[in-house]
């Protein structure tokens, strides 16, 4: 039988240079439960280092933590990439890491830090994680879904790295599994102004880069449980699972 579960899909741990340092995994994990979420998606920019934290930090309680990575192409559109296994998020990782160029300066962006799941610091990454990769927004989607992963096009609401930002449009051949509004945008509002969208499903998630954005905004699902697959049968309005809108 399906019963609701609330999802956000779309939370940066410390790892990503513009979040903040006390997102770290298992702060997170309590804001989370605090904010009665069921389901969240780590997705980092272009790497998927802290997320065997935060599934660790995780363990025994009543959340889902979905392996994920917000990708750049190289048209500098975000992608959210998510996993049903954490293996196929860091193969996704390692093809990423193969295509971007340069180092992270912490002066300017700020520091990219790899945590265990207390938020003990092991290590800082050096690539330059806020950059885009050498892939192009069809080669990345291709490569989620070679990898059995859910692909989704970030915020598409903003001006800055979302596909309509960047491009004006959503090409037709792009085999998207959805599509991202932010905390910005109402889903009555992402209906007027994207109409001639609105075939793809839409979430709804908080972009959070800090602690007291998660669960600013959820997508609210009706899924039999809370794994990946379910999600992806809901985004495909499949066998009674769908969106709540």
């Amino acid at each position: 039988m399906v019963r609701r579960f609330v999802a956000d899909l779309h939370i940066h741990t410390c790892l990503s240079p513009c979040g903040d340092l006390e997102m770290y995994p298992e702060r997170i994990v309590e804001m989370a439960l605090d904010k009665k979420i069921d389901i969240i998606g780590i997705c980092d920019h272009n790497s998927a280092e802290n997320v065997t934290a935060v599934i660790n930090a995780a363990k025994a309680k009543k959340l889902t933590v979905l392996p994920g990575i917000e990708v750049t192409s190289k048209e500098e559109v975000h992608i959210l990439a998510l996993f049903g296994s954490k293996e196929d998020a860091l193969k996704l990782q390692t093809i990423i890491y193969e295509n971007l160029d340069g180092e992270n300066d912490e002066e300017i962006f700020g520091p990219q830090v790899v945590v265990n799941e207390t938020g003990e610091v092991l290590g800082f990454n050096n690539k330059l994680l806020i950059g885009a990769t050498g892939l192009s927004i069809k080669r990345v989607i291709d490569l989620i879904h070679m990898l059995n992963g859910i692909a989704i096009a970030a915020h598409i609401d903003r001006e800055s790295f979302s596909i309509i930002g960047q491009l004006g449009f959503i090409p037709e051949d792009l085999e998207l599994d959805g599509i991202e509004i932010s905390s910005r945008i109402t889903y009555q509002e992402a209906l007027n102004r994207f109409a001639e969208y609105w075939d793809y499903p839409f979430i709804h998630s908080s972009d959070a880069h800090f602690l007291e954005d998660i669960g600013s905004v959820t997508t609210t699902l009706l899924l039999k449980e809370t794994s990946a697959e379910e999600i992806r049968k809901a985004l495909r309005d499949m066998d009674g699972r769908s969106i709540i809108y």
